[in-house]
Order: C-alpha cells, then structure tokens, then sequence
C-alpha cells in the first residue's frame, strides 16, 4: 500500500536531482532553495527507509534502491502528465518517445529483450528502432535523427563528440552450415578453400577480424564477399559451403538452434566492447532513462539465446568518447 506520507513534491525533487545530477541546478529548476530541496530528499528517504543517492562534490549518484525506484518514480510522473493532458485533448503531447539505432549483434540477440521489459516497465514510451552498418548509425546519431545507438564501439574518428557506455564485451563467431567441410579440421589456415563472407572496412568488427587472421599468419582472403548483410549471410552460408565472420550476438539464435556451427576457434582477440552511445553534449532524457535501465536490467539478468556476457563484460561508463 502507497504511504500516504509520501507527496508529489517529494517524487518530482528526487527525479529532478536525478535528472540535474547536482542538488543546487535541481533546486533552480523547482524554484526552491537548496536547503529546501535536501530537507524534502531526507525526509522521502526516512519515509521508505532507504538511502537513495549518496553526494559529493562531484555530484550525485543513485544508489541500488534509488536506481530501482527511479523508474517507478518516472513512470509515475509521466502516468500523470498524460492523464492530465488526456483530460485537455493533449495526450499526444505527452506521449514519451525514443529513436534507437541497433547494430545487427544487438538487434538480433538484446533488443527483442529490451523491448520485452520496457513493455511492461513502460508502455508508454513509443519506440522507433533503426538497424544498420556502425557508420550508418553514427551517421544518423550525428545529424539528431536517433537518441541513442546501441552497438560495438567503433575507432576513434568515428567516436568524435559522442559518450559511450560499455554494457557488455561481445567476440566475432567464425560460423559454417552443420555438415561442412571445414569441420573436420577446424584450422582458420582452410578459409582460403572456401568462399568468405567478411565485413566491409567500415564495420566496427573489421580490425578485430584482421587481428585474427594476423594471430594466425593467415592473409585476408582472395574469395572474400564484404558485406554487413546478416540476411544475406545467413541465406549464403546455409545454403552452400561459406565461412562467415560475424559478431557472435547476430548469430547466436541460429547457433543455439543447431542451424549454424561455430568453429571451435580461439577468438578472444576479436572481443571488443558494446554500449550505449548518444551526443556527449546532450542530457539524458526521460525517455533515454527509461531505456538505458531497461537494458541494464535486461543484462544483470542475462540474455540470450546463447551465453551471456562473459566475466570481466559487465556494465561500465566509459564517459565522452575522445578521437
């Protein structure tokens, strides 16, 4: 049962302080003095009897309870301004929505998840999701027609004036059709039998598929198909004998069902980092919020089909990109 003690100015001054990251710019913003902002902070932590933030000079970071409850706190914020503008015909107005860029690794494995939970945690939020190449997406975060993309970290040029986020560590899959040749004697020396589908030189998995074939002494294939199409590749290497360089998220369904074979290949040096990435001068968003916790709560849970993320590739905020 909701404690009676507890008051819309209490909900709207700890989402606020959130929202500014600092109590003084939080206490601006409602108008009141910071004295007056602390004391409503205090007493809303003595009436649910948890500390929700901890403060510094730096700042102000959320604790665990406080994480938890601020996207019930927005959600309940939010549930109002849309009642309220349902009531004077502006419920569009209110509506809350969010342009999200996915590279295919995540579009395939994460996002269905994500979705999944910001359902139930937030219907209201409208969903646009865009798929594509890391230098497509970049593209569009840069000329602010998506909020946020969410995929591999890509080179420092392609970085410049964006914030990363790291979620999780992701490898590249080196996978056939059940029944290839190649299984036999799983040697990477072999690819060159073969057709190869391998990635353009703008995708973000190429340098880290060229360090592979360096670590092995093998060359870049002569018979090589460079493309970012996960559609064409899965058609292609079901169909006849290609080996496919890929991220191991876009092909971990296909993996766990039995209709692709990963090689047993050591590919530790192909990991590399996947995260949210959005415009370092931009603040963070109601909705932005509201999907970042989702993915965050998606992965603290595990996802899959296939194995999660492995040890050491948990959550961490890797701050404004730099080129």
């Amino acid at each position: 049962m909701l404690d009676r003690r507890i008051r819309l100015r209490h909900v709207q001054a700890f989402v606020e302080i959130v929202r500014q990251g600092n109590l003084k710019r939080a206490a601006e913003a409602l108008y009141l003095t910071q004295p007056a902002i602390s004391r409503t902070m205090a007493e809303l932590e003595e009436i649910v009897g948890a500390r929700l933030m901890t403060r510094s000079r730096r700042g102000v970071a959320l604790t665990a309870q406080g994480e938890f409850f601020h996207g019930y706190a927005l959600n309940a914020l939010s549930a109002l301004s849309q009642g309220l503008a349902g009531i004077s015909g502006e419920a569009q107005a209110a509506e809350l929505s969010l342009r999200v860029g996915a590279l295919p690794s995540v579009s395939a494995r994460l996002m269905p998840e994500v979705v999944a939970e910001l359902q139930q945690a937030a219907p209201h939020l409208r969903l646009s999701i865009a798929d594509g190449g890391h230098g497509h997406l970049m593209g569009l975060l840069r000329s602010d027609d998506l909020d946020v993309v969410i995929g591999r970290l890509g080179a420092p040029e392609t970085m410049q004036g964006l914030s990363f986020t790291q979620l999780y560590l992701e490898d590249v899959a080196v996978v056939v059709r059940p029944g290839h040749p190649i299984l036999t004697d799983p040697d990477l020396r072999r690819i060159g039998d073969f057709p190869v589908i391998y990635p353009t030189e703008s995708a973000a998995i190429h340098p880290f598929v060229e360090r592979l074939l360096i670590a092995h002494g093998v060359l870049r294939p002569a018979r090589r198909i460079e493309t970012v199409s996960d559609a064409f590749g899965r058609v292609f290497t079901r169909q006849g004998d290609a080996v496919w360089f890929i991220s191991a998220g876009v092909v971990a369904r296909e993996i766990a069902e039995g209709r692709l074979v990963r090689l047993p290949l050591d590919t530790t040096l192909t990991q590399g980092p996947v995260g949210l990435m959005t415009r370092a001068s931009q603040p963070e968003t109601n909705a932005q919020l509201l999907f970042r916790q989702a993915v965050m709560r998606v992965i603290a849970e595990g996802f899959g089909p296939g194995p999660g993320p492995g040890p050491g590739s948990g959550p961490a905020d890797a701050g404004p990109a730099r080129g």
